[in-house]
Order: structure tokens, then C-alpha cells, then sequence
């Protein structure tokens, strides 16, 4: 392991706006994917739409964004899903909700526990499956991906049927799969902070969003359940998270799949890539992502 493991967080600088004027696609935002009365006023649990105008039943990618678990906000990555809709791929930034975090923020010292994360995002792709004719994409061509901590969700709903099992979903719902800098294997994860530089954030961090127990950490790992994977999955990593990704890979190895494609990052760490692939004008892991949904149409 590298001397210095990066938090699965993105400590960039907030800058987004929650309305944009463009012709060619249309934003919705702050959609409550749960009736009122499941979600009190918790805004968290809901999710920002972006449509490209110029297409009709095409492809939705369902996108949960970075940070750590504890930090996740769906509006910073309005700039990849405008970016995205401009190919004429609609995208759902989906918000989820949270884990403490005194790690970083002393005061924020109350949270949920997973896998309350990973049943909100299943909850969201259920209304994105009941709205499509509404919003004019198409359910055959749904893709779901993420970065960091999303990377991390993405992937346990794409292989853990027991999240949308619940909605009466199969995880057949999903054309293709998007993991981006994600850590898989939560245990190794854990064991990774507790034997390193930062040993307190094996309990402040991790425990704080998997509990105690190493078999619920294992529970909720993507690795856990790679025999389930059905769709294809085009994954990428930061310069910082190497290792995390191998883990996933050798596993998908191990388990007879070849309907993957990994990239691995030499330069970019982990924020770095993020802001490569939200805000720059050419690059060329967006493009990735772009030609992955485009080659299944």
C-alpha cells in the first residue's frame, strides 16, 4: 500500500450553479425520489435531472457523486452531467444521506449507518424506472456509476440484487456500470487506516459508515458479490487509489467476468481526476464514459 491512502472524499472547491440556461438540454432539480411522508423534510434524498433536448427515449445515466459517504452533495456534479447531456446522455445526480464525519468536522457527529446509503440510491433508480416515459429516456439503456464513495454504491447496487430486490427491480435493469476511484473491498478498506499513519480513522471514518462488525463490512462490499455482476463495467482510478481498484479487478478475474475495461490513472490524484473529468473542456475519461454508453445504443 502507498504510504499516504486517500480518504474516499473530494475536497475540491464548491463552486456550481443551480440554474443554467442552455438550449440544448433542460434541468430539473431537488426531485423528491420518496413521497413526502417517507422523507419528512430531509432534502438529502433527492436527486437533480439533466436532459439533453435533442433526444427522445436515450440513454440516463444514474451518477452518485464523491464523498466519503459523509459529504455527498448532487449539485457539484451538475458541471459532469451538463458535460455529459451535451453527448445527448441524460444523467441523475442522485443525493443520498449522510454518515458523521468528526474526522473532519467535530460538530458533525451524527449520521447514518450503512447500509441506509445504498437503500437510497435504490430507492432513486426505482423512480428513475417509473418516470421514464414522463422524462423521455429509455429504460433498456439505464447505466448507473459513481465516483469515490458513489464509485462504491454504484457497484454494490449493480451486484448486491438485495437493494432493489426490495423495489421488485433485477439487477438486469442496468445497461452498463461506471465506477470511478472507488474503494471495493470495505474490510481492506478499514484494515488499510487501522494499520497506517491515520489509525483513528479507522473507527471515526470507516466504522462511522459500516459499523463495528468486519462481516457487515464484508456484507457491504462490491466484492462480496462479483459472481452477481451481469452488466458490462468500464472502471476508473486515480494516481491514489491503485490498489482499491486492483483489489476489484483481480476479483472480477477471479470470477470468470471479461466484460470489463479498466484504466488506471498515473498522474491524477484523486480531486485532480474529479475536476479533470467535471471541468475541463477535453477529457479524455469523460470521453470514455461517453463512448461506453454510445457503443450499447
Amino acid at each position: 500500500m502507498p504510504r499516504t491512502i486517500a480518504i474516499l472524499i473530494l475536497l475540491s472547491i464548491w463552486n456550481w450553479a443551480l440554474s443554467q440556461t442552455d438550449s440544448s438540454y433542460v434541468e430539473l432539480l431537488n426531485i423528491r425520489y420518496l413521497p413526502a411522508n417517507e422523507t419528512g423534510v430531509d432534502s438529502l434524498q433527492s436527486l437533480n435531472l439533466v436532459l439533453p433536448d435533442d433526444v427522445s427515449h436515450g440513454p440516463i445515466l444514474i451518477w452518485i457523486g464523491g464523498g466519503a459517504w459523509s459529504f455527498v452533495n448532487r449539485h457539484v456534479e451538475m458541471d459532469l452531467a451538463r458535460k455529459l447531456a451535451h453527448a445527448s446522455i441524460a444523467v441523475a445526480t442522485i443525493g443520498h444521506r449522510l454518515s458523521s464525519a468528526v474526522w473532519r468536522d467535530p460538530e458533525r457527529n451524527t449520521g447514518v449507518v450503512h447500509p441506509t446509503h445504498a437503500e437510497d440510491v435504490a430507492a432513486a433508480v426505482k423512480w428513475i424506472v417509473d418516470n421514464a416515459s414522463k422524462y423521455r429516456y429509455d429504460t433498456e439503456q439505464i447505466y448507473i456509476g459513481g465516483f469515490s464513495s458513489g464509485a462504491h454504491l454504484a457497484s454494490l447496487i449493480a451486484l448486491d440484487p438485495s437493494y432493489l430486490q426490495k423495489h421488485n427491480l433485477d439487477l438486469d435493469i442496468f445497461k452498463g456500470v461506471i465506477p470511478i476511484s472507488g474503494a471495493y473491498d470495505i474490510e481492506n478498506y478499514y484494515e488499510v487506516f487501522l494499520n497506517g499513519n491515520n489509525p483513528n480513522l479507522a473507527k471515526e471514518h470507516v466504522q462511522a459508515v459500516f459499523g463495528e462488525s468486519r462481516e457487515e463490512m464484508r456484507k457491504y462490499s462490491p466484492t462480496s458479490y462479483l459472481q452477481n455482476l451481469k452488466a458490462p463495467m468500464l472502471i476508473i482510478t486515480d494516481a491514489g487509489l491503485t490498489n482499491y481498484t486492483r483489489i476489484f479487478e483481480n476479483g472480477l478475474k477471479d470470477a470468470g467476468f471479461k466484460n470489463y475495461e479498466v484504466h488506471y490513472e498515473t498522474e491524477l490524484g484523486h480531486g485532480a481526476l474529479w475536476r479533470h473529468l467535471s471541468f475541463d473542456e477535453e477529457s479524455k475519461y469523460r470521453q470514455m464514459m461517453i463512448d461506453f454508453i454510445h457503443k450499447r445504443l
